[in-house]
């Protein structure tokens, strides 16, 4: 069967492919499909924006599709960048932007102030619109300066907690297996075999 990632980030489907390589989907980028729009990320939440993303790339695919968007939540911010995180910096800032601007909010805090997590959440949807979500969150705190030369985003800054390096320092398959995303997919799972089963009766 195949599933319809929303996204032309090739960081991110690098990461969505390998959480789902277990399962027997023949998993296709927007990038692979012509004509698809767009998608403008302007809802008010994390769960919104997936659910937008999914829903009317779905439609336009006609394919299932799945969608994720993540926001990073720092306590001293008030939650900020959250649903802004990958336009921190500006609307077409790069990932160092968005970090340098954090660590300038944050300079000079000192660490037990520094919490943060990140939350993922995941839409799937059909053709018809019809949606299913779920949610992952990875707590962490925030370091003084990047670490690093894995991962993309805000990774070289987020320690998650119960380790000593950022996920910018930890290999793939540990990130894998404690990242939000990771634990958003992990719940995604159910939805996707459900859909696995109908096909193949």
């Amino acid at each position: 069967m195949q599933l319809l990632v929303a996204t032309r980030n090739r960081d991110k489907l690098r990461e969505l492919r390998a959480l789902l390589a277990d399962l027997d989907l023949d998993v296709l980028s927007a990038a692979d499909v012509k004509g698809l729009p767009e998608i403008v990320e302007d809802a008010a939440t994390i769960r919104d924006n997936a659910i937008k993303k999914a829903v009317e790339t779905a439609k336009a695919a006609r394919m299932l599709t799945l969608a994720d968007d993540t926001g990073l939540e720092v306590d001293a911010l008030q939650g900020a960048p959250g649903v802004r995180s990958a336009r921190f910096a500006g609307d077409d800032a790069s990932y160092h932007a968005n970090n340098k601007k954090l660590l300038e909010l944050l300079r000079g805090l000192p660490a037990e102030k520094r919490t943060a997590r990140f939350r993922c959440v995941v839409a799937i949807a059909d053709p018809t619109g019809l949606y299913d979500t779920a949610e992952g969150i990875c707590n962490g705190a925030i370091v003084e300066a990047e670490r690093g030369g894995g991962g993309f985003g805000y990774d070289p800054l987020f320690i998650p907690d119960g380790q000593v390096k950022t996920f910018a320092e930890l290999s793939p398959d540990v990130k894998n297996r404690i990242s939000h995303r990771a634990k958003a997919m992990q719940k995604a799972w159910t939805v996707l075999r459900r859909y696995l089963r109908e096909k193949a009766r």
